[in-house]
């Protein structure tokens, strides 16, 4: 008896630029994973990542000239692994020190191996300190 097919899984995109958000929905869907967007507001992003069943997230920092720092709470809270992408050098203070950034240009490559890293937390997650 063959074995049910895993959902894929379910990535955010937030991002404002048409063209990126065309680039990063076309190649996550290449790689397998269900994207969810690409929204270009913060009003939805929080909407999505507060309330919807994601597996992992690309953020742009900056979108429409506002930091996605209140996107990225919402997922922390969640527990949900994401990256930030960004053409800017700028600081998101000690709070995302340690989330992935993806700098702009980045080629479908480096995008496959960062979410790949991402979700392979959500796929084989660290055991509980002792």
């Amino acid at each position: 008896m063959d074995e049910p097919a895993l959902a894929p899984l379910r990535v955010l995109v937030v991002e404002d630029e048409p063209l990126v958000a065309i680039m990063l929905e076309d190649a996550l869907q290449d790689f397998g994973y269900q994207v969810v967007g690409p929204v270009e507001n913060l009003k939805a992003a929080i909407q999505l990542a507060s309330s919807e069943r994601l597996d992992a997230a690309v953020l742009d920092i900056n979108i429409d000239g506002a930091i996605s720092d209140s996107v990225a709470e919402n997922l922390m809270n969640r527990g949900i692994p994401f990256l930030f992408v960004s053409g800017y050098a700028r600081d998101l203070g000690l709070r995302f020190g340690d989330v992935p950034l993806l700098r702009k240009p980045f080629t479908t490559d480096d995008l496959h191996r960062a979410v790949a890293a991402l979700v392979s937390r959500v796929q084989h997650p660290s055991p509980p300190a002792t």
